[in-house]
């Protein structure tokens, strides 16, 4: 009984490991021998063979892609296209090499710009309009193109004008004087970006400040009109439709009819304020730059500097109150000297060389009329300037080839501080 019952299972074995496993084109005869047991009753090797001789989905996908590829020669375009025959069908497919390069670009920056998360924190929620009395946030939509384009590592600051180069005891121009050059002619995507790039490679080197002058139209020069950006912040606001955040509706307004772009994703102008408020109300000092950008489930390319970039515009532009309603009154003037500080601090090179801004004279502050103490870190709470000061620094050591670009960023943000006695 006992040799019974082992033939009995052995032959169960040889079954269930047998010709009913495979597919019917992929089989073995059935008059083979059987395939090789293993200890538990099943036929060695039958599941990785069945897995090895079928190709996925995306394996097809990519051998056909191949195939379409190598069925023709590439005739390139002048633009930089390249157009294959297919093989299979002879259709003719055209694609653009350089987005297969967007990837990377894509993964190191966040998915919204900083035009637009400062677009958005000027927003009402419901209405889908900016304050008619905010005469700064067009300016400082032309500063934060800027600061986006250093962030993205698109311009910088003259190797023959930065102080990084000079040795010490040589005169150095101011920051917002310093010349700024084009350091990559890559195209980032985004429209505004791209303009004033081409802008800014077709013309001669500028400073910080007057680039913002130009961009903006504050300029009496007729030869550098075309340089000024036309419906900025209409543009942002059809940038944000097409990413889902923002919606376009039309309101009347008793005279005159216009488009409004009420807040569709609510998420993300959330993620926006709680990144200002980490900096400004949050109970820990401590500035943990992983933290910040945490809802991209990415790793972000200086997440603390785009942060204090953020705070440092959304104050400039007269839209940082809007993050600040549900403060008291006196926590609400302590926020703003804060901010007030944080730019003082950052709008200079080299930045934050101080960890304590109270000795500065308020004449050098845009909130004169903030009735906060000095002392205003220790009263609200948020970010220390030295953590934030010791956050930004390891950015910069932790790439070398974009000292520049910081330095750019220093000169817009020394621009927005004297925004009151330029406009």
């Amino acid at each position: 009984m006992s040799s019974a019952g082992t033939g009995l299972q052995r032959r169960r074995g040889g079954g269930h490991g047998g010709p009913g496993n495979y597919e019917d084109d992929e089989g073995p005869s059935r008059t083979g021998s059987p395939a090789p047991m293993t200890g538990n009753g099943t036929a060695s090797g039958s599941g990785t063979n069945g897995a090895t001789r079928r190709r996925t989905k995306e394996e097809q996908a990519a051998a056909s892609l191949a195939q379409d590829r190598n069925g023709g020669p590439e005739v390139r375009g002048g633009a930089g296209s390249i157009t294959v025959t297919s093989a299979a069908g002879g259709h003719r497919i055209a694609y653009d090499p350089r987005d297969l390069q967007d990837e990377d670009e894509s993964a190191e920056h966040p998915r919204l710009t900083l035009m637009e998360e400062c677009l958005l924190m000027g927003l009402k929620d419901k209405q889908g309009y900016l304050s008619f009395w905010n005469d700064n946030i067009s300016y400082t939509l032309r500063g934060c193109i800027l600061i986006e384009l250093a962030l993205r590592k698109r311009i910088s600051i003259s190797r023959d004008t930065s102080a990084s180069h000079r040795p010490r005891g040589v005169y150095v121009a101011p920051v917002q004087d310093r010349l700024v050059e084009v350091i990559d002619t890559k195209m980032t995507g985004e429209v505004l970006l791209d303009e004033t790039l081409k802008l800014m490679k077709a013309s001669e080197r500028m400073s910080t400040a007057q680039w913002v002058d130009l961009l903006s139209g504050e300029t009496w020069n007729v030869t550098k009109i075309g340089y000024q950006l036309k419906q900025v912040r209409e543009r942002l606001a059809k940038g944000l439709v097409d990413k889902g955040i923002l919606r376009t509706e039309k309101r009347n307004f008793l005279l005159f009819d216009m488009a409004t772009h009420p807040i569709s994703d609510s998420s993300a102008k959330d993620a926006v304020l709680r990144r200002i408020l980490s900096l400004l109300t949050s109970t820990n000092t401590t500035v943990h730059s992983n933290l910040l950008y945490r809802e991209e489930k990415r790793r972000i390319l200086f997440p603390a500097t785009r942060a204090l970039c953020l705070l440092c515009c959304s104050f400039s532009a007269n839209v940082l109150e809007n993050a600040l309603t549900h403060l008291s009154y006196d926590a609400r003037e302590s926020a703003f000297q804060k901010a007030d500080d944080i730019l003082t601090e950052f709008a200079q090179w080299p930045m934050a060389p101080s960890s304590s801004v109270a000795t500065k004279s308020a004449s050098q502050r845009i909130g004169e009329g903030s009735l906060a103490p000095s002392n205003s870190e220790a009263i609200n709470g948020g970010a220390s300037i030295l953590e934030l000061g010791k956050a930004v620094r390891a950015e910069m050591q932790s790439d070398q080839q974009a000292m520049g670009a910081f330095e750019a960023i220093a000169g817009v943000l020394h621009t927005l501080s004297r925004m009151d006695s330029l406009l």
